[in-house]
């Protein structure tokens, strides 16, 4: 099974199952994958391993020269505006969190939430 077919089955486990387990294995397997902001800004994602060789529940945003982190109880505290794959707005309504615009690119990634038909556009690219 290729790592595109290994994401694909996961992910399609999380959109039937949308829990913070699954969110958690898509996390995971979407490492490094080439994600946008709504604005068309390219990024990835690490998750950095503990002193125990576990992953870490932290995000780091590779973005331009700097990483940022995202850590995961920001990551659940947006997932919790997902339920029912909504229409979005923006990503300022998936919550008032540090770096909820790569949340916003994940989430919409992962089919967890759907976008206003102006900005479908701008993903479609």
């Amino acid at each position: 099974m290729t790592e595109t077919e290994k994401r694909e089955e996961i992910l399609a486990t999380l959109q039937r199952n949308p829990d913070p387990e699954h969110l958690w294995e898509c996390i995971i397997a979407f490492q490094d994958y080439h994600f946008e902001t709504i604005s068309g800004l390219p990024f990835t994602y690490q998750l950095k391993r503990g002193r125990n060789g576990e992953l870490t529940k932290e995000l780091w945003i590779d973005r331009r020269k700097n990483s940022k982190s995202l850590a995961w109880s920001s990551v659940l505290k947006a997932f919790e505006k997902t339920e029912g794959r909504p229409v979005v707005s923006r990503p300022k309504a998936l919550g008032d969190i540090r770096g909820v615009s790569y949340l916003y690119g994940i989430f919409y990634k992962f089919g967890l939430i759907d976008v206003p038909d102006d900005l479908l556009k701008k993903y479609q690219k």
